[in-house]
Order: structure tokens, then C-alpha cells, then sequence
């Protein structure tokens, strides 16, 4: 007799209250986590362990079965340590992409003086890359992978290009959300270069991204991934227009000052098959 398995839904994203909250959309990802669960799905969270991050308060361990893999960044190998907390009130796991030379520091893109730091590039491509290694390593495949801001934007492209024949990615559908904008600075005329230089890709791969504007990075999630929620109505018009609803495309405006999930809850739902 056949029993049926609990869809399952990842969340990736830079920011998840109460860890780290950089737009109002990080509450709403906890929600989003709590509901789905409470719903029947299965849910996990990956996010960077910033060194914003209290360990001893929120209960951070870290899992030596799945740390231990080195990630390829412009050419240089950097371990990778992953840590797991439990979400708070909820029985669900969040795991923290760790490593002392990426996140260490006690700021999370800016320094002390407010300058935006010189490897967020490194760091970006080492969380996008570090996470889909960790679910790889968990051997996990998720339904829904819902992707989270500009930080995790490279993510829907690595699984449509590089990662597009990793089993464990095959029946996954991509949801990424923006919100208004956070990164001030772009990346850089660099990040085009430094993101092929790490990964086995096609410059055609990164025609979206450009030089990592927030703009750009958020144009790459959206364009890449199997559905697009635009959070906040602070969004920028051209992002907007540029990501039109298909067939094969389903576009979601939602706003953050909304308690009620219905819509989220009913494209997770409608993907997943469920």
C-alpha cells in the first residue's frame, strides 16, 4: 500500500525573523513557514549565518554530517559549516550556511562606517551555491523552493542551468519574491565575471543580472523561476513590467501589510500539486 509523502517546501532567503530582518517581508517568510507547515507540507529554511546572529540565544548547532564540503567562489575553495536552529513555536528546522571568513563580522552587507564590504560578491555566491549543495547533501527534494531577495537571486538560475540535472532539483518549482529595494550599491562590473569564474556557466546564464543592481538581481530571480511574488509597493515599475504573467509564469502581488496568506498559500498549493 502506497503512503502518501508530504509535499515539501524550502525557504531560502538572506533574511527570516526573528534571525535577520531587513525588509517587513522577513515576518512574513516566518509566517509563511509556520502556515505551511501547520498545512501538511513539509518545510525547511536555509539562510547565511551572519554574525548579526546570536547562537546561544536562538539555539544554533552545528551539523557535522553535512558541514565539511568546500565551495568554489572565483577559483578559491572555502568550507562550508552548516548550522541548525529550530524555527521558534514551530517544529520546523532552519539550517545557516557558516563560514568565518564570509561571516564572521558583526554587520551583515555594510561595515562599521557604512561601506558596502568589497567580497559581497563572494558572499552572495557562496550562499546561493552553499545552499543548494547543503539540500543535495540532505537528499531532500523539494516541491517548492521559495527563493528570497536579492542575495538568493542567483539561486533560480544555478537550478535552471548548472544544477538542471541534479535529480534532487528535478520536479522542483522556483518561487522568488522582491521587495523594495535594499541593495543600495550595485555588486559591481565584476560580478558577471567573478559568478562564471565559480561555476561551470554560459554568459547568457547572467544576461539578466548585469552588474548586480538591485534591480538587475531581482530581474534575474524572477526571470528565471516558475513564479514571481512582488512584495511592498515600493517595487521598481521596470521589474514589473518586465516579468509579464504566462501560462508558464504566474505573477502575485502581495502586500506585506496583509495578514492573510490565502493567495502564498494557494500558489504553493497549485505548484506543488497538491
Amino acid at each position: 500500500m502506497l503512503v502518501n509523502q508530504k509535499k515539501k517546501v524550502l525557504f531560502i532567503s538572506h533574511e527570516l525573523a526573528p534571525y535577520n530582518e531587513e525588509t517587513d517581508f522577513a515576518k512574513i517568510l516566518n509566517l509563511l513557514a509556520v502556515k505551511s507547515n501547520e498545512s501538511g507540507f513539509e518545510v525547511r529554511a536555509i539562510m547565511p549565518r551572519f554574525g548579526t546572529i546570536n547562537e546561544r540565544r536562538h539555539r544554533l548547532h552545528e551539523v557535522v554530517r553535512l558541514s565539511g564540503i568546500n565551495i568554489t567562489v572565483d577559483k578559491e575553495d572555502y568550507p562550508l559549516i552548516i548550522k541548525v536552529a529550530s524555527l521558534p513555536n514551530a517544529r520546523l528546522q532552519v539550517y545557516f550556511m557558516d563560514n568565518e571568513d564570509m561571516y564572521k563580522r558583526k554587520q551583515t552587507f555594510h561595515d562599521e562606517s557604512g561601506k558596502f564590504y568589497d567580497d559581497n560578491i563572494e558572499r552572495t555566491i557562496f550562499f546561493c551555491k552553499g545552499a543548494l549543495e547543503t539540500v543535495k547533501k540532505f537528499g531532500w527534494p523539494p516541491d517548492i523552493i521559495h527563493v528570497h531577495g536579492w542575495m538568493s537571486a542567483l539561486i533560480p538560475m544555478y537550478i535552471k542551468s548548472y544544477y538542471k540535472k541534479e535529480p534532487v532539483f528535478a520536479n522542483s518549482k522556483i518561487i522568488f519574491s522582491a521587495t523594495k529595494s535594499t541593495l543600495t550599491e550595485s555588486l559591481g562590473d565584476t560580478f558577471s565575471k567573478q559568478v562564471l569564474a565559480s561555476t561551470p556557466l554560459k554568459e547568457k546564464d547572467m544576461e539578466f543580472y548585469k552588474n548586480g543592481s538591485h534591480a538587475n538581481m531581482n530581474l534575474g530571480g524572477a526571470k528565471h523561476a516558475d513564479a514571481a511574488i512582488f512584495a511592498d509597493q515600493g517595487i521598481d515599475e521596470e521589474l514589473i513590467t518586465s516579468v509579464k504573467p504566462t501560462k508558464s509564469k504566474k505573477v502575485l502581488k502581495f502586500s506585506s501589510t496583509s495578514e492573510d496568506l490565502s493567495d502564498i498559500m494557494e500558489l504553493y498549493n497549485n505548484l506543488a500539486g497538491k
